[in-house]
């Protein structure tokens, strides 16, 4: 991809993440389908009068709306040299009929007034008047309502193209009437690609796994990582090495996190806390350090669940034998609990104003986890002991045998039937025993029971 020129004075400075930004379809990245979707109803003919991206920040919403208004709009024009001024304009941000509104300044039914008494204005060069609005859920119910006339019967000259992070917040009505795609989060390896290319432009060396840790960190986002990697440029020479990332990320290296996780497995707490004062000297903001070793633990967890290195998050998969140790000594259900407490903590500090404590403290209980599973086990052992009451489902057994042997049995003693107490115990053992269990009191025809005749009932 032809990066954007810049000048040398600092003040026409271009950051890298607009410098590098796609001016075609074929320069997506990690967005084919979409692009191709819009690349063939250009080609049939069948372009709708509105469309709808959504999804999280930075990956590639509004440029792809961009790159679809351009292809609209240079496709039918009259001649070549008008097609390419008219692409130079749309990528400078200067075309006259492509207007790009944002929603979160322009939100109210004043602006949605103006915008439906220009619609009917004609575009002055290009075949189509494109309005692009961005973060369009943050538009007002009253301007929404004001929109969904325009919007569901545009003059023909006219596209709407929607872009929002919370499509939730957009009105239904407003939903059905747009053609809808959604934007994918970028996959890692694209993203670390896509870095890899911007320092090889930019005349940057770079370690592979600092790359790696940026891509990572943008969590799917192609500007985040392109942002973090103008951040790491800034500050370091032409070469970009992990221990620069992580200092600009405020995280600590995979050795530390395996050190800590050691210590919990071995339920050494004072040495947990130990390990993560000695991160936080070194740079490591202790929030970053508690996600760092919730997405570890995910790992383990991935192991322990038979997974191979492909599911890995943040470990590096040439330590994968060590992954694999820790998750048999540590074993599944300890690392779900250590899971979930760091979970927990995550929360918690994003509204304390000691995140340092609440980290220790969750080092603490992981630590403990042995222990409190050791004492849940001692305290089922003693509830099944002998002095337990006994289940439903043993009652029940014991009911059933105890009438199936009084069915197989040659006679019935008069005294044994007419006791109360017998009485009583068959009616408790009756409320637990399955409805398949034969009647035991048939209609009395003799006091003298034999095989194949009736058994005589109870008398109160």
């Amino acid at each position: 991809m032809d990066k954007e020129s810049s000048e040398s004075s600092p003040t026409n400075y271009t950051v890298v993440a607009r410098r590098y930004r796609p001016r075609e379809f074929d320069q997506l990245v990690g967005q084919a389908p979409i692009a191709r979707a819009l690349t063939q109803a250009i080609e049939s003919g069948r372009v709708g009068h509105a469309y709808l991206f959504t999804g999280a920040r930075g990956v590639g919403k509004t440029s792809t709306a961009r790159i679809f208004a351009k292809a609209l709009n240079t496709s039918a024009a009259a001649t070549e040299d008008l097609a390419a001024d008219i692409a130079q304009a749309i990528d400078a941000g200067g075309d006259m009929d492509v207007i790009e509104i944002d929603g979160a300044s322009n939100r109210g039914i004043e602006e949605i007034r103006q915008l439906r008494a220009n619609v009917n204005v004609r575009p002055s060069r290009s075949p189509y008047k494109i309005y692009i609005i961005d973060e369009v859920h943050m538009l007002t119910n009253q301007a929404f309502n004001a929109l969904l006339k325009t919007l569901e019967e545009p003059p023909g000259h006219v596209k709407f193209i929607f872009c929002t992070t919370d499509p939730d917040k957009i009105p239904i009505t407003v939903l059905s009437r747009c053609q809808r795609f959604d934007f994918a989060p970028v996959k890692f390896e694209a993203i670390q690609q896509r870095l890899v290319e911007i320092c090889e432009a930019e005349g940057y060396t770079a370690d592979s796994d600092a790359l790696a840790l940026l891509a990572r960190r943008a969590a799917g986002s192609m500007r985040d990582s392109q942002s973090l990697l103008e951040q790491v440029m800034s500050f370091s020479s032409n070469q970009i090495t992990v221990e620069q990332v992580h200092e600009l990320l405020g995280t600590a290296d995979e050795g530390r996190l395996l050190e800590i996780a050691q210590a919990m497995r071995d339920a050494n707490a004072l040495l947990s806390i130990q390990l993560a004062q000695d991160a936080a000297q070194a740079g490591a903001d202790p929030g970053q350090l508690a996600e760092q070793l919730l997405n570890y633990l995910r790992d383990i967890m991935a192991i322990a669940v038979g997974g191979g290195p492909d599911l890995l998050k943040i470990a590096n998969p040439l330590g994968l034998e060590t992954l694999k140790q820790l998750a048999d000594s540590w074993g599944l259900q300890t690392i779900l609990s250590a899971i979930q407490i760091l979970d927990e903590s995550l929360v918690r500090m994003r509204s304390s104003v000691s995140a340092t404590t609440l980290l220790e403290v969750a080092l603490v209980q992981i630590c403990q986890l042995e222990k409190m599973a050791s004492i849940a086990g001692l305290l089922e052992s003693l509830q099944s002991g002998p002095g337990s009451s006994p289940t439903r489902s043993t009652v029940a057994q014991q009911s059933l045998a105890s009438e199936k042997k009084n069915l197989t049995s040659p006679r019935l003693e008069a005294h044994e039937s007419s006791s109360p107490s017998t009485f009583q115990e068959t009616e408790q053992h009756a409320s637990v025993v399955p409805s398949s269990t034969p009647d035991l009191n048939p209609p009395l025809q003799n006091s003298s029971a034999t095989q194949g005749e009736s058994l005589p009932t109870a008398v109160l």
